[in-house]
């Protein structure tokens, strides 16, 4: 497995952005996938996994409704699609691989290099 998160940028708070997280070996199509971002002085936190298929899908309170993740294996890349943002979204976005088919763990065992999401007010 080997991870590239993108799409990140400034944005004003209201705004979309959509991230992607491709594996480059093309190897994690059976596995669960996620989302976790990091604040400036927080601790990393989880924000949305989807299974496998895509046939299960969790997320954070803070960010339901507002926040979708889905995939496509054909293309061995998962989106997150982020709307309403508001400045609180504010944090390095990185993507994670479980080695499970559903999420099975507070930590994925694959990370890739973060991509930074600026939400100005």
């Amino acid at each position: 497995v080997q991870l590239q998160a993108s799409g990140g940028g400034l944005v004003q708070a209201g705004g979309s952005l959509r991230l992607s997280c491709v594996d480059s070996r093309r190897t994690f199509n059976n596995n669960a996938v996620g989302w976790f971002r990091q604040a400036p002085g927080k601790e990393r936190e989880f924000v949305t996994s989807i299974s496998w298929n895509g046939g299960i899908t969790t997320y954070a309170d803070s960010v339901k409704g507002r926040f979708a993740i889905s995939r496509d294996n054909a293309k061995n890349t998962v989106y997150l699609q982020m709307n309403s943002l508001k400045p609180e979204d504010t944090a390095v976005y990185y993507c994670g691989v479980w080695l499970a088919s559903y999420r099975n763990s507070n930590s994925p065992r694959y990370w890739g290099k973060g991509t930074l999401v600026t939400v100005s007010s």
